[in-house]
C-alpha cells in the first residue's frame, strides 16, 4: 500500500471538490426558472470578481438571491454533520454513532420549541435557541459522562441516550401547546429543512465550521493510534483525554451548528463516513476532509431531489436522506457481513 502523503490528500479532496462544483451548477440550473450551465458559470465568475452590473438582473436575483444561499447552507450542514459523525464514531469507538447519538438534536429541538412559545416572531430567535439548547445538552452529557475525572466513552454514550430520551418526552409534551401553523413548521424543522432565515450571516457559520473541522483534523494522527485501543495509544505517547475532549467539543459544536439552522437531517452523519472509509481507507488524515466534502455532496443532492421530485411542492431534506439512507445502510451492513 502506498503511504498517504499530503499531495495524495489534496488530490483526492480536489477531485471531490470538483464533483461538488458540478453538482452545484446542476442544482442551480434546476427550478421554475431554467438556466444554462454556461450562463451559471459565467454569472458565478462575475459575482466572484464583484462585477454585479455586468450580469442580467434575473440571473442575479435567481442565483444569488434564491438558489445559491440555500445550496451554501446545504454545503455547511452536510460538512458539519459528516465531520461530526466521523468524530463521534472515533470518540465512542462505535460504527453506529452519529451526530445525534448524544442528544444534541433533542436539545436543539427543545430550544426551538421554547422559542416558538416565548418569542414566536423574533428574528433569529429560533436558531439561537436551538444552538443554546444543543450546547446545554452537550454540557450536561459531558458532566454525566465523566468517570474518575476522565471522559469515558461507554458512560458518555449511556448519558447521551438517557438525555435524548428525557428531552424527547419533554418535546412531545410541549408540542401539544403549539398552535397549528407553528406546529406544521416545527414538524418540517424536525424532519430537516434548509429554508433558513435569510438574515442569518453564513460567513460566521462557515468560520465556526472551518475552525471546528480544523481542530478535529489536528487530532487525526492521534485518532489513528487510538484505533488500536486507548491503552496502546497512551503507551505510544498520545494524550487520550485531551484528544477525546477536543473531538467531543468540536463534534458537538458542528452538530449544534447544523441543527440550529436546518433541523435534524438524519443518516448523513452516519453513512457518509462509512462510504468514505470504503473508498479511501480508515486513515483519519484523509477521512476527516473527505467526509466533510462528501457530506456537502450528499446534502446538495438530497436538497435538489427534494425540490424537484414532487415539484411544485417541496419535500423536507431529511425525508430524502431517510428514504435513501436506510437502503444504503442495509447494503453496507450486509456487505460488511459478507
Amino acid at each position: 500500500m502506498r503511504p498517504l502523503t499530503p499531495a495524495k490528500i489534496l488530490s483526492i479532496c480536489a477531485a471531490l471538490a470538483a464533483v461538488l462544483f458540478v453538482e452545484v451548477v446542476v442544482s442551480l440550473q434546476i427550478g421554475a426558472y431554467h438556466m444554462g450551465a454556461r450562463d451559471i458559470v459565467v454569472t458565478l465568475y462575475q459575482g466572484a470578481l464583484g462585477h454585479w452590473d455586468a450580469m442580467p438582473g434575473e440571473f442575479k436575483s435567481v442565483i444569488f438571491g434564491l438558489r445559491l444561499p440555500r445550496i451554501a447552507l446545504g454545503i455547511l450542514v452536510g460538512a458539519a454533520l459528516s465531520t461530526a459523525g466521523a468524530g463521534f464514531q472515533a470518540l465512542l469507538r462505535n460504527p453506529l454513532a452519529d451526530p445525534y447519538v448524544l442528544g444534541v438534536s433533542s436539545g436543539a429541538a427543545l430550544g426551538t420549541i421554547i422559542s416558538l412559545i416565548v418569542t414566536p416572531h423574533a428574528p433569529g430567535a429560533m436558531q439561537g435557541a436551538a444552538f443554546v439548547g444543543a450546547f446545554a445538552t452537550v454540557a450536561v452529557v459531558y458532566f454525566l459522562g465523566r468517570r474518575g475525572g476522565q471522559l469515558d466513552s461507554a458512560t458518555l454514550l449511556l448519558a447521551g441516550i438517557v438525555a435524548a430520551s428525557f428531552l424527547s418526552a419533554v418535546i412531545m409534551f410541549l408540542m401539544t401547546t403549539i398552535s397549528g401553523r407553528d406546529l406544521r413548521g416545527m414538524a418540517f424543522w424536525l424532519m430537516g429543512d434548509l429554508q433558513s432565515d435569510p438574515r442569518i450571516d453564513l460567513r460566521w457559520l462557515y468560520f465556526l465550521l472551518i475552525v471546528a473541522i480544523g481542530c478535529i483534523f489536528t487530532t487525526s494522527s492521534d485518532l489513528n493510534l487510538m484505533l488500536t485501543g486507548e491503552q496502546e495509544a497512551r503507551h505510544l505517547g498520545v494524550n487520550v483525554n485531551r484528544v477525546k475532549l477536543v473531538v467531543y467539543i468540536c463534534a458537538s459544536l458542528l452538530t449544534g451548528l447544523a441543527v440550529s439552522v436546518s433541523g435534524a437531517i438524519g443518516y448523513v452523519g452516519l453513512l457518509v463516513p462509512h462510504v468514505m472509509r470504503m473508498l479511501f481507507g480508515t486513515d483519519y488524515r484523509l477521512l476527516i476532509p473527505t467526509s466533510a466534502i462528501g457530506g456537502a455532496i450528499a446534502i446538495v443532492l438530497a436538497d435538489t431531489l427534494a425540490r424537484t421530485v414532487v415539484a411544485p411542492s417541496e419535500l423536507p431534506v431529511g425525508a430524502m436522506t431517510a428514504l435513501a439512507g436506510a437502503p444504503v445502510f442495509i447494503y453496507l451492513m450486509r456487505r460488511r457481513m459478507r
